[in-house]
């Protein structure tokens, strides 16, 4: 049994407010995932070939500026590294590809998180609010975040192990549920080229929908595709640079709820996360269908 969350604000004005909300609404799924947490948000975007990570290693004083200045030398590229914990958002004039590449090959001790321009992701064991706390997620803005909190059924209780996965560029999964043949469909995407770091289903998904992004299928596509592709049951959500994404298996076995105002759209895997945002009272509140894509995007919204 897991946790979902997620928020998508429509409404520029409450952007100060995204990880105030947040961090509330995943400390109501608490009773859910008790054993780590994790959040994915949208915001400080670099632009250009710059690119940014989030990085983890267990250590708090792990040698992050050393790191970051033989990183910059070798790519020619300048490197701005803010630390939270024991994570690090690390800014390069570089595209995250080349970036990922010198890490792997010079230092694989260093977990990444996530990557891209918009994506900040952090992850650790312990309560949700102990780690939103952490990870200072109640002061932090942007457009859009997702989070999860998780009672691990499946796999260790790591920081590794907790969602969001991460498998392309400024995008994530949570999920709540469990595959039956992800052990196939990791064959599969390794024959693909694929690289997995833990034995988690969930790992398996988001490197699942990032396979089927990179064939050139939209985001609705490729989540359509999952419900031919994926046995088991499931609540998805989906964190992309412009939006996010919700679907449900075609039995529905997992709980999950959708509200909607004028000024932003939420999801949770139980109503209580969400009873406390602003105008939850007027709001549209329905459980998604089972077997439908539903998503939002930042420039419909704009």
């Amino acid at each position: 049994m897991c946790g979902i969350v997620g928020l998508f604000l429509k409404n520029p004005a409450l952007r100060p407010s995204l990880g105030r909300h947040l961090s509330h609404m995943l400390v109501e799924m608490t009773e859910r995932g008790p054993d780590s947490a994790g959040i994915a948000v949208y915001h400080k975007p670099v632009t250009g070939k710059d690119s940014k990570l989030t990085l983890f290693h267990a250590d708090p004083h792990f040698h992050w500026r050393e790191i970051g200045g033989a990183l910059g030398e070798a790519l020619k590229a300048e490197v701005d590294i803010e630390t939270k914990a024991n994570h690090v958002v690390m800014t390069v004039s570089a595209p995250d590809a080349n970036v990922r590449g010198w890490l792997k090959a010079h230092h694989p001790e260093i977990r990444i998180m996530g990557y891209g321009q918009v994506m900040e992701v952090y992850k650790d064991m312990g309560l949700p609010k102990q780690v939103a706390d952490r990870y200072g997620l109640a002061k932090m803005e942007g457009t859009h975040a997702i989070g999860h909190t998780r009672m691990a059924t499946e796999s260790a209780v790591t920081t590794e192990h907790s969602h969001p996965f991460t498998a392309a560029s400024d995008m994530c999964l949570v999920h709540n549920g469990s595959l039956s043949n992800h052990n196939n469909l990791r064959r599969w995407l390794r024959h693909r080229g694929h690289e997995f770091e833990t034995d988690n289903d969930s790992e398996v998904a988001a490197r699942y929908f990032a396979q089927r992004l990179s064939e050139g299928a939209s985001l609705a596509e490729a989540l359509e595709a999952g419900l031919k592709d994926l046995d088991g049951f499931y609540t998805f959500t989906m964190g992309t640079r412009n939006g996010f994404a919700v679907l449900r298996d075609a039995f529905a076995c997992k709980p999950a709820v959708l509200a909607e105002t004028d000024d932003w759209v939420a999801m949770a895997s139980e109503y209580r996360s969400i009873a406390n945002l602003p105008g939850a009272d007027k709001a549209k509140v329905w459980a998604p269908a089972p077997a439908v894509v539903y998503t939002w995007d930042v420039q419909a919204a704009a």
